[in-house]
């Protein structure tokens, strides 16, 4: 359940938040499994869970390292949107659970109704299921929405991949908010979580331990992944590595005593990629990741033998997103076609890139393809650095915009400022100081390069 640096701190609010309750679910659950097995890996799904990951181990040891203590945990998806509570009716989450908002989950909901299989297909290569969520906050209350995951086995890695697809009755498009891509539990002996945040990534520079900032403080934290993966291992460095291909915003960490317990025991590992999405009510999400159980170092090894390489984002807004979002703006929704056609009728209309990473002597030109219908004359670009993670006025600069309706290339040199310097984490974009009523910005493309990009 990562949000640009800026917006770091909000996510301490929610994330995994469903995932430490007290009690375990009280009603009878009969699992009813379907296992994938390569004879080194040993993957099973739950299809009285929604087709929830609830086991994952070695072939030959069995050791189950999945967390099953209620429906909350488990290896699942788990997404985030408005309202703000989230009520059905005559239905209501309690005073704890308000702030999470419309949160559909694979596994079931916090009262122990478990999420309904739709489809399955398993043969022994590949396992699909398709299941209607529940609502974690709610008595017995399905999503409107379905969830799909295909699940592959290679050596020791479990490659997944989801898909949301939205059908709410609601048509408003909520603000965007973070995303569990996914939500991965572990068990006890499974405390000690590592990754690496550094300015150098798959060099072979040191790991950071990831650990409570005060002992008995909220147990999660949050942190920028720069080789994009995090994981939680046991006092022998052999446990689980979660890796999500390009996303560099993460949150985790252990929750009750360390060091012991078994699948069905309240203490907990929580580990989850993060990305800041907006769910439309008819939206297609999807995204992948890889499941690596294994020692520390050959968990590392594997993400910097398989990774592409390093190089300045490029966003073509050709059938989606691209992971932005705005603040005090809305776009004219989903689906994507070709463009981001945004709406500028607020105060203060921003567009915020997804976390990343890039140096910024690569990538010095900041090209926007963009038809802009408005009477200001100048947009603005800040960006967050890996030593300054906050945006300020100091790290911006200001670009001539024509607002007469027509695209255009605008070429925007960040590197004429002193301050874009060192390791970039993102970027967003004010494209004009004030929104006014019929202003709009059309944008197909965003990219950063050393050279000038022509039409």
């Amino acid at each position: 359940m990562s949000r640009c640096v800026p917006v770091l701190g909000l996510l301490l609010t929610f994330l995994g938040a469903a995932r430490v309750t007290a009690d375990p679910p009280k009603k009878v659950h009969t699992p009813k499994m379907s296992f994938l097995d390569n004879r080194s890996l040993r993957l099973g799904v739950d299809l009285h869970l929604g087709g929830a990951i609830t086991h994952l181990s070695l072939s030959a040891k069995g050791e189950n390292v999945v967390n099953n203590f209620d429906w909350g945990r488990q290896i699942q998806m788990s997404y985030y949107s408005g309202p703000v509570p989230y009520v059905v009716g005559e239905k209501r989450p309690s005073k704890h659970w308000e702030h999470l908002g419309w949160n559909p989950v694979q596994a079931g909901d916090d009262h122990g109704n478990p999420a309904k299989v739709l489809d399955h297909r398993n043969d022994g290569k590949t396992l699909y299921v398709k299941c209607v969520p529940m609502q974690w906050p709610l008595n017995n209350e399905p999503g409107e929405c379905t969830f799909e995951t295909w699940i592959t086995l290679e050596g020791v890695t479990a490659q997944v991949r989801c898909r949301l697809t939205n059908a709410r009755a609601d048509r408003t498009q909520y603000g965007a908010r973070m995303q569990e891509l996914p939500a991965v539990y572990t068990n006890g002996p499974y405390y000690r979580l590592f990754t690496y945040t550094g300015a150098r990534p798959f060099t072979g520079d040191s790991l950071t331990r990831i650990e409570k900032k005060k002992p008995d403080g909220f147990p999660w934290s949050s942190w920028t992944a720069t080789e994009n993966w995090a994981a939680l291992v046991n006092d022998e460095n052999w446990g689980l590595g979660v890796w999500h291909p390009g996303c560099y915003s993460f949150s985790g960490g252990f929750a009750g005593k360390p060091g012991k317990g078994g699948t069905k025991d309240s203490p907990t590992g929580y580990l989850a990629p993060n990305r800041i999405e907006i769910l439309d009510h008819n939206i297609c999400h999807e995204y992948h990741y890889v499941l690596i159980l294994d020692k520390l170092d050959a968990i590392r090894k594997y993400v910097g033998q398989h990774a592409q390489k390093l190089t300045p984002p490029s966003y073509q807004f050709a059938r989606d997103r691209q992971g932005w979002w705005y603040n005090n703006a809305h776009d004219t929704g989903w689906p994507i076609k070709g463009e981001l056609n945004v709406l500028l009728e607020k105060g203060d209309p921003q567009l915020i890139s997804p976390a990343g990473f890039w140096h910024a002597t690569g990538a010095p030109l900041l090209t926007l393809e963009a038809a802009f219908q408005t009477r200001e004359k100048t947009g603005q670009i800040f960006w967050s650095t890996l030593e300054h993670p906050g945006l300020s006025e100091e790290r911006s600069v200001s670009f001539p915009i024509q607002g007469d309706g027509q695209m255009r290339l605008y070429t925007v040199k960040l590197a004429d400022s002193v301050r874009y310097r060192g390791v970039i984490t993102g970027v967003r974009i004010d494209p004009v100081p004030q929104g006014h009523r019929g202003d709009w910005v059309r944008i197909r493309q965003i990219s950063f390069s050393k050279e000038r990009k022509t039409p």
